[in-house]
């Protein structure tokens, strides 16, 4: 599936908070009576970030056309997948997630690496890895994950250890990714700063690329600032 090159596009979510509603319930409540809407919350790239990105899988898009590329407009960084969740849970999760943002404090990260699920021998997934703060992206998460089993929708997966990363493409079937996870190894992005997270609402439709819309986006705490002079 071919993607665009274009510089500086918008993406998931228009760059960190371009056009997302801030904390809003009227786009929850739009859904139908009793509909569950597919949920989970994320952090969104800066758009010149996912552009060097976007630049280096060029060239390994067109060597792997068995490979389902994901869209560079639909790429972030997922904290929590909350599955299916109906209006009222949806409700009750928004200031959950407000609160959580509130109690931690902007951090840096970098894309870094990459990697496979199950193994990139087999792969069913080809991401990019992330370097930085991962130990506060990792409690945010976490935060993330308490507030939703506070609010009545706990994760599907919560068992499963976190890995944060950004799915670069799926495999159809089982695929050997490991000669893209090996020219990928020692690449080291730009660091950005990751200030805000978002409720994302995903559908699936007749097509490969999921369609996504945000519903809320919470700005986190600025960062601690650090030791005064001596």
């Amino acid at each position: 599936m071919g993607i665009g090159h274009g510089t500086h596009k918008a993406g998931l979510l228009g760059g960190h908070s371009n056009g997302l509603a801030r904390g809003t319930p009227d786009r929850i409540k739009s859904a139908a009576p009793g509909e569950l809407m597919r949920l989970f919350v994320a952090i969104a790239p800066p758009p010149a970030v996912l552009d060097e990105l976007d630049a280096l899988a060029g060239p390994m898009r067109a060597g792997r056309p068995d490979l389902r590329w994901t869209s560079r407009e639909a790429w972030h960084v997922t904290l929590a997948f909350l599955g299916q969740v109906d209006e009222s849970a949806a409700a009750r999760l928004l200031p959950r997630l407000e609160s959580a943002a509130r109690r931690h404090p902007a951090f840096r990260l970098a894309f870094s690496g990459a990697g496979a699920f199950p193994a990139s021998t087999r792969a069913n997934v080809l991401w990019s890895g992330l370097g930085g703060d991962r130990e506060e992206l990792a409690q945010l998460a976490e935060s993330v994950a308490a507030g939703a089993s506070s609010a009545g929708t706990p994760l599907p997966d919560r068992r499963r250890q976190f890995q944060p990363h950004l799915t670069l493409a799926r495999c159809r079937m089982p695929a050997d990714v490991t000669e893209i996870v090996a020219a990928l190894a020692g690449h080291q992005g730009p660091s950005w700063t990751a200030d805000r997270m978002h409720l994302v609402r995903s559908r699936l439709g007749a097509t490969d690329q999921p369609r996504f819309a945000a519903l809320a986006s919470w700005p986190l705490r600025p960062p601690d600032p650090g030791p005064g002079p001596g």
